[in-house]
């Protein structure tokens, strides 16, 4: 039996065609603009012509014949593009134009139209990336490269980045073994080998994360907006030969120091040259460090500048300005309509007396010779020079009568004495007082008291004087403040007859404790407080009897503040003064969450895996929990801290103990909270691999005892 023949196809025919004689066909499909305009596409054919040719079709007359002109159902963006070429001047009206011409018409020209779009395949992004490579290499720059193909130079010089990914890694991508994400994440890295070593490190793991790979290409080194980047420059630091890593295509706030301890030898040779200039000033010493431990200044007396005494012209000035501030604002406060003029005219006033106000400050040179300057740097990377410490060992000494503690005698081996004081060191009212026995009493003259007498006598005045003193609570409390400050502000200055002491803390070994909102506003108010106070202890007490009722109160509680110690210590068992903690607290109506304690990935990092899921499953649920058991502790920390942000949970040692009602009442609001939190669906605030709402084990969607599937799973 014969086969039949199989039928040969035939190509439509090429032709050139006049742009004149052709038309855009209503059947085209395309109706709404998308991708390239129409002018960039004119750009295009205007440097390269025309590349691919257009299909058309005979427009015929009414009985069946050609009339000389086409139609053009697919390409009608090239066709409108060759008329914009034409408006310009820059065709010709007749320029011959390679055209495929469909006279059979087997199909419909919206079929052909819907072909030619549908059947046309975009490039792959790797062939992209390398094209524009290729481009690179034949000497264009991402700005020409751009402006050839209608993008930006930053996007072309993304694409040039993506193409210098390890070749093994480009591979995987090509073959789909890699995400478009994954790749733009190790971009931010040359080095291959270390590429390659994340990818083997993540490849068996759950967490493949564009963020994590960029974590790991990055964890030896340092952020750009770290104080230390910020102090020592990204110039000196490339200038040093130092390496920045930057994403081109995150936020990446300048990227990331390479070397660290590049860096950091640049940061100190910077704090030697600056503490040595500060030296130069005048300063008996000068400390720099990068940070120093909080309480590092406990113990030292501070001196501050004073501001230049204003001239006699100054002050006339200063008072002038004032007034007319003074009257034009008044007068503007009883204004309906506001006035641009005058309101100017406020601000220039204000800023003369803010540069009067803010005159320079000096520190007295005698002070200087005694004290030192600590000089470290603030968070956001500039110098912060604290100065004006004085050390106990460079406190000026008077001269008394008092033996100094391990001193037995002045350079002649003998005490010093004050006065007619005969060595025995006892001063009573600031009178010497002398032991009697072996006195007779019977020489010439009176003879100081006998000590017995006057310890008896002045007992007695000690009681009467408690006595009164109770009587006077404001005093009382005036003389109790006056304790208390001589000990906080002044050293060697124990000029009480009160005898109370107290003890604060300095907490020097907990890092980063100085950085707090805490810690940085008990530093202000102390500041604050221990510049009103007089230079010398002695004139305290008046100072203290001037006050107001207000500022008394609050020196007073600036200086208790500081006794208070709830730290546990596992050497020192102070349960009842925990206890007393727990009840202050509660009195104070405090609550660490409202103070602004938030669980960061740092403190979550120092608890181990099950103290993390513990904490995510008290704030949001088991749900929740589950979602990152499986991870890698770091990874792990991280996502709980996400978790747990806004989710008022607390560890157990900051939480203020209540008593057993209000604890029922705890647990169950804490109870509805991760219920309520869980149908919120906070899942939905996840990243997209933990929202994954498909068991791994399981084909099906798992579900709760609804209908719906439940969208707290463990991810894939």
């Amino acid at each position: 039996m014969a086969k039949n023949a199989i039928q040969k196809i035939a190509m439509n025919a090429a032709e050139n065609i006049p742009y004149d004689k052709l038309m855009l066909s209503q059947k085209n499909v395309r109706r709404i603009k998308d991708g390239v305009s129409i002018e960039q596409l004119a750009e295009d054919i205007g440097r390269r012509k025309l590349i691919q040719s257009l299909n058309v079709r005979p427009v015929l007359d009414g009985e069946g014949e050609e009339t000389g002109t086409f139609e053009v159902p697919a390409g009608g963006r090239r066709y409108l593009a060759l008329g914009i070429l034409i408006k310009q001047k820059r065709l010709a009206k007749n320029e011959p134009i390679p055209c495929i011409v469909n006279r059979g018409q087997e199909t419909s020209a919206e079929e052909d139209s819907l072909a030619e779009n549908l059947r046309r395949a975009d490039l792959h992004p790797l062939d992209q990336f390398r094209a524009f490579k290729t481009l690179s290499d034949q000497g264009l720059d991402p700005d020409e490269i751009g402006a050839r193909f209608f993008v930006s130079p930053a996007t072309v010089r993304q694409r040039l980045r993506l193409a210098s990914v390890s070749p093994k890694l480009l591979e995987f991508y090509e073959n789909d073994e890699i995400r478009l994400e994954q790749i733009m994440a190790f971009s931010i890295s040359d080095d291959h080998a270390r590429q390659e070593q994340v990818w083997e490190r993540i490849a068996s793991s759950h967490t493949q994360e564009p963020y994590y790979i960029r974590r790991l290409l990055t964890e030896t080194a340092v952020r750009a907006d770290d104080r230390r980047a910020v102090y020592a420059s990204a110039e000196a630091y490339e200038a040093a030969g130092g390496i920045i890593l930057r994403d081109l295509f995150e936020q990446d706030s300048g990227g990331w120091f390479q070397d660290a301890a590049l860096l950091e030898q640049l940061v100190f040779d910077r704090l030697k040259v600056d503490a040595e200039a500060i030296r130069a000033e005048g300063w008996k010493w000068v400390e720099a460090a990068i940070s120093f431990p909080y309480g590092h200044t406990s113990g030292m007396r501070r001196i501050y500048a004073e501001a230049q005494e204003l001239s006699a012209e100054e002050i006339e000035r200063y008072d002038a300005l004032k007034a007319e501030y003074d009257k034009l604002d008044a007068d503007y406060a009883k204004a309906e309509d506001a006035d641009e003029a005058i309101e100017a005219k406020l601000d220039q006033l204000g800023a003369e007396l803010d540069a009067i106000d803010d005159r320079p400050q000096s520190y007295d040179p005698d002070q200087k010779a005694i004290a030192g300057v600590f000089v470290t740097l603030a968070a956001n990377g500039k110098l912060q020079v604290d100065a004006g410490f004085v050390r106990s060992e460079d406190e000026p000494r008077t001269e008394t009568g008092d033996v100094d503690e391990g001193e037995e005698g002045g350079a002649d081996g003998e005490t010093r004495s004050n006065g007619d004081d005969d060595g025995d060191g006892v001063v009573v009212n600031g009178k010497p007082v002398h032991d009697a026995s072996g006195d007779d009493g019977e020489d010439d003259g009176i003879k100081p008291l006998p000590d017995r007498l006057v310890f008896d006598l002045t007992a007695q005045r000690t009681l009467a004087l408690r006595n009164a003193l109770a009587g006077d609570v404001d005093i009382a409390i005036i003389a109790a403040l006056h304790a208390f400050a001589l000990q906080v502000f002044y050293r060697f200055a124990p000029n009480t007859c009160l005898e109370i002491s107290m003890k604060s803390g300095s907490f020097s070994q907990v890092d980063g404790l100085a950085e707090t909102s805490w810690a940085k506003e008990i530093a202000e108010r102390h500041e604050a407080w221990d510049r009103d106070l007089p230079d010398e202890a002695e004139g305290l007490w008046d100072f203290l009897l001037g006050l107001d009722e207000a500022s008394r109160k609050a020196l007073f509680a600036h200086c208790i503040s500081l006794t208070l110690n709830a730290v546990v210590e596992p050497w020192n068992r102070r349960a009842k003064a925990l206890e007393h903690a727990d009840v202050l607290g509660r009195s104070l109506q405090f609550d660490m969450v409202d103070a602004g304690w938030t669980p960061t990935v740092e403190f979550l990092g120092r608890l181990t895996k099950a103290r993390i899921l513990q904490a995510v499953r008290e704030a949001r649920g088991a749900d929740s929990a589950q979602l990152i058991d499986h991870m890698k502790k770091d990874i792990m920390a991280r996502e709980a801290a996400r978790l747990l942000e806004g989710s008022n949970w607390l560890p157990e040692p900051l939480r203020v103990e209540v008593d057993e009602g209000s604890a029922d009442a705890g647990d169950a609001a804490a109870g509805d909270m991760a219920e309520e939190a869980a149908l919120d669906g906070d899942a939905a605030e996840l990243p997209a691999f933990l929202a994954d709402d498909t068991d791994p084990s399981s084909d099906e969607p798992v579900t709760t005892d609804g209908d719906e599937p439940d969208h707290l799973q463990a991810a894939e």
